[in-house]
């Protein structure tokens, strides 16, 4: 709740979305076109190169060289022979006769001929032949090679009035020739029988197009066009998708692209499902001067025509440079509508109108108004509150005379239910901080507080839950603390050693949570060793901690050669004065606190162990059990995680015990590997299971998957998952299978 914000100013341009096989495709081509072009026109027209370099000037003078040359006076015929460079900027020209028709305004070049571009590009033909001024030509034989390593070649190309140019019998790969034989044919190629680029309609047009793999044909395009490398958005089909679901039967989705303007753009995709009914899902975006607007939506009647639909989207725009407001809106018309069809696997649903105010770096300002849509199936929807306002100030002073800092927030928030409790809230907290270092090296920090806060709540419940209450409360709630940390700091030859004992004393009155102020922001609580120290262990502000209470800790740090590094911690509190504000299972029941602690490792670059656990001050029993470990290299690398903790049964919190794994293997240079699961060791249950496997090299990528989903809520049933995605590199990539739970 008190988080404050950072700025980001979102970009200004809109991008395409995943490119699909069809546009993938063309878009592939149209740079290996490029090159072609390259060729054909000596320069005439080309694709700037990647980095930010200016493009060669055509009209520059060009330099010749060849063992031999003359001139036809009568014919006015230029010739050069053997060895023939022609040298402009950073492009050269290669070949064995070079010829010049000045009457005709012709050249041409024969026998090996190559082009070097400065971009990458290197082309190789038998002949070429150009106009002078470059709109007219004609290439035999061209073979490609672009900068990013892929290969166009074609039996003949065209360039006609400067603006057309075709292509015929083309061939385009990415895909690097076999070692042992390059003659066989790659992986996977694109063919077509004409390829032609319309630079005045900026588009590259395929005849007759198939699709190869092993030099086997496995998709045919009778004819598709493709937006020129000019073009960044272009209207048109995007790849469909098939899918296979035990719940919605076999999908199939066609999603159309539309350019709405340079700053707007709209995705539809219409899904047909064999077991329910069609879907119709939207996704808008808006590129704004100072923001971005990007929403996505669907509906839908299934088999038993009920209506359903979703909404998540975004919208941010910066006002000025101290003021910058915002929507989030997330919303679905059943509770499991967005597992079920794969949009989205969150608990809760947070929709949000918010303003924010950054005036210089000191103070914050933020309003929002709140809705929540919460998806588990034992919460009642109108027991969950809406937020309006809830308006937070922050402020931080520069340091004062003394030497000391004031923090000050001021908090107001409205929450009202359909049924229940509604509650208003007003607070004020401020607080002075000073450090102290003394002669040793410790370090003496006093802090002063004083936190007010009223509240008008109607229909309050009791603890009890046998009274109710209606009306005005509130409290003033002073504090002071005392911390006192010897930061002890010892050098090694390899190592340095850090050993700090930490004491804090808290002075605070034995009130402060009368029975008729809610508790809505402070319910999940559990002592750690990251809530240890400081005024309030609580997370948000209903509770306040109350009475005395002496906290201390010890921390161990080492750092080593390279990365090393390990950190040990152990504390504990006591406090002098018990109540019932922490209820069993947070480790703060007792006046003798649990104690908390934290080991962190890492010893070596391919070992990172993390544990944490609050163990009962009296028996020593674990409590809570937290591990999180990363072992391994590239060849074979293992992460887990396992937490174990008690009930809360005063915030409703059960019990869990759950481990997360995963093994990463890489088996050779192109095959990889990963087995994944989470099990409940509580319910000993097996959540999910599975397996993937990745092949990549430099043109494909082809990752297939098989996992096991045992979750259950109502009409999300457990599943099995097949998934399978295909990649190909330069062009595109498309998938079937689908992914229940948001994939």
């Amino acid at each position: 709740m008190s988080a404050k914000s950072t700025r980001a100013r979102p970009g200004r341009a809109l991008r395409p979305p995943a490119a699909g096989a069809v546009r993938g495709i063309g878009q592939g081509l149209r740079h290996a076109l490029g090159a072609a072009l390259l060729a054909v026109a000596i320069g005439a027209v080309s694709p700037p190169p990647a980095c930010a370099a200016e493009a060669p000037a055509t009209d520059r003078p060009a330099q010749f060289q060849a063992d031999e040359m003359t001139f036809d006076s009568r014919n006015r015929v230029t010739t050069a022979r053997g060895n023939v460079v022609v040298i402009q900027d950073r492009r050269r020209l290669l070949a064995d006769v070079l010829t010049y028709d000045e009457n005709a305004d012709l050249l041409t070049a024969t026998g090996n001929v190559t082009l070097y571009e400065p971009s990458g590009e290197v082309v190789r033909a038998s002949s070429l032949e150009v106009t002078g001024d470059l709109k007219n030509g004609v290439i035999e034989d061209l073979r490609a090679v672009l900068a990013d390593g892929s290969r166009l070649n074609a039996a003949r190309g065209e360039r006609e009035g400067g603006v057309l140019t075709r292509a015929h019998e083309a061939t385009y790969t990415p895909c690097l020739p076999c070692e042992e034989d390059p003659s066989r044919a790659p992986l996977w190629q694109v063919r077509a029988v004409k390829v032609t680029h319309d630079q005045e309609r900026r588009i590259v047009a395929f005849n007759n197009a198939w699709l190869d793999f092993s030099g086997i044909p496995v998709f045919y395009f009778p004819y598709f066009y493709q937006p020129d490398p000019t073009v960044k958005r272009k209207s048109g089909l995007l790849i469909p998708g098939f899918g296979q679901s035990s719940d919605l039967g076999f999908m199939v989705q066609v999603p159309y692209y539309a350019v709405l303007s340079d700053s707007q753009d709209l995705t539809i995709t219409p899904w047909f499902t064999s077991n329910e009914g069609p879907v119709l899902e939207l996704q808008y975006r808006q590129a704004l001067q100072h923001g971005s607007i990007d929403f996505t939506g669907s509906g839908t009647y299934d088999s038993q025509d009920r209506a359903m639909g979703h909404v998540l989207g975004k919208a941010r725009y910066d006002i000025s440079d101290d003021w910058r407001a915002g929507l989030d809106a997330q919303r679905a018309t059943n509770r499991t509508y967005p597992r079920r069809y794969g949009f989205d696997n969150s608990r809760t649903l947070t929709s949000r109108l918010y303003g924010e105010n950054f005036r210089g770096s000191n103070d914050y300002l933020t309003g929002r108004v709140m809705a929540f849509q919460n998806l588990e199936d034992d919460i009642d929807q109108e027991n969950v509150p809406y937020v309006a306002p809830w308006i937070d100030y922050y402020h931080v002073s520069d340091i004062d005379r003394f030497g000391g800092r004031t923090d000050v927030h001021l908090d107001t928030v409205a929450l009202t239910r359909e049924e229940g409790t509604d509650t208003r809230r007003l607070s004020a907290r401020m607080q002075w901080q000073r450090p102290f270092v003394g002669q040793l090296g410790d370090i003496f920090t006093v802090t002063g507080a004083m936190w007010s806060d009223g509240y008008n709540v109607n229909d309050e419940t009791s603890e009890d839950r046998d009274n109710r209450y209606s009306g005005f409360s509130g409290r003033a709630f002073p504090q002071a603390s005392a911390q006192w940390r010897l930061p002890l700091v010892r050098e090694g030859e390899t190592v340095q050693q850090i050993v700090e004992p930490m004491v804090e004393a808290v002075l605070a009155p034995n009130w402060g949570n009368p029975s008729r102020i809610p508790n809505e922001d402070s319910q999940n609580f559990e002592l750690q060793d990251t809530n240890l120290f400081g005024l309030s262990r609580f997370p948000g502000i209903d509770r306040v901690d109350e009475g005395p209470r002496i906290n201390y800790g010890l921390n161990w740090m080492l750092y080593g050669m390279g990365d090393a590094a390990a950190s040990v911690f152990v504390g504990q509190s006591y406090r002098f004065h018990q109540d019932d504000t922490f209820g069993k299972g947070t480790g703060l029941q007792d006046n003798v606190s649990d104690i908390v602690s934290s080991i962190d490792l890492t010893p070596v670059p391919w070992l990172d162990v993390i544990y944490r656990n609050r163990l009962d001050h009296g028996t020593l029993k674990p409590e809570r059990n937290e591990l999180t470990m990363r072992v391994g290299v590239d060849a074979i690398r293992v992460g887990a995680s396992y937490v174990r903790y008690q009930s809360q049964p005063q915030n409703d919190l059960a019990s869990r015990q759950e481990a997360q794994y995963a093994l990463d293997t890489r088996l050779t240079r192109y095959w990889r590997s990963r087995i994944f699961g989470t099990t409940d060791i509580q319910a000993e249950s097996q959540r999910e299971i599975g397996l993937r496997l990745i092949y990549e090299d430099e043109c494909f990528v082809f990752s297939g998957e098989f996992a096991r989903q045992d979750y259950r809520d109502k009409d999300v049933e457990p599943s099995n998952v097949v998934f399978f995605r295909v990649g190909l590199k330069t062009l595109g990539e498309f998938g079937s299978g689908f992914k229940p739970g948001g994939g």
